[in-house]
């Protein structure tokens, strides 16, 4: 039998950050219920340059505050009709971006959605963690810690 990879443990919430992004850090829900991460966007502006299609949108990185603001820009991966928990169905933008939990990086999917009236700005989905983490539900903030 062949040995298998050892996985890195990580809490139902994580500290992580989204360099490409300049988010520098946020708090995240691990979702293993969501097959795709999720961001929140209390804006989404999308366009065209060059014949590529980009979106800009702006966040509030801070749980349970709109005092600070990031507005960021990335290209457009696909549009996708998202079902959430309570089975509403919602059109929203994919980006590809990176993310780093702890001393990991990765490339992952990201839908953009209003969740302004969601605890987490940001919900970290299986895709993003498959074959590379696996979750503690009894502990947060493993590996990704608040910086000050």
């Amino acid at each position: 039998m062949a040995k298998s990879k050892e996985l890195n443990i990580i809490g139902w919430r994580e500290w992580v950050a989204l360099p490409s992004l300049k988010i520098d850090q946020i708090k995240c829900k691990v979702d293993t219920g969501a097959k795709t991460s999720a961001l929140h966007a209390y804006f989404i502006e999308p366009y065209k340059k060059a014949g590529i299609e980009y979106v800009r949108f702006g966040l509030h990185p801070l749980q349970k505050s709109i005092k600070k603001e990031v507005v960021c820009t990335s290209k457009v991966a696909d549009q996708r009709v998202i079902t959430d928990s309570g089975g509403h169905r919602e059109t929203r933008y994919v980006i590809l971006t990176r993310l780093k939990i702890g001393q990991h990086e990765l490339e992952t999917e990201v839908t953009l959605t209003n969740r302004d009236s969601m605890t987490f700005r940001m919900l970290l989905g299986r895709d993003a963690i498959k074959k590379q983490f696996i979750v503690n539900p009894a502990r947060s903030y493993l590996i990704g810690k608040k910086k000050k």
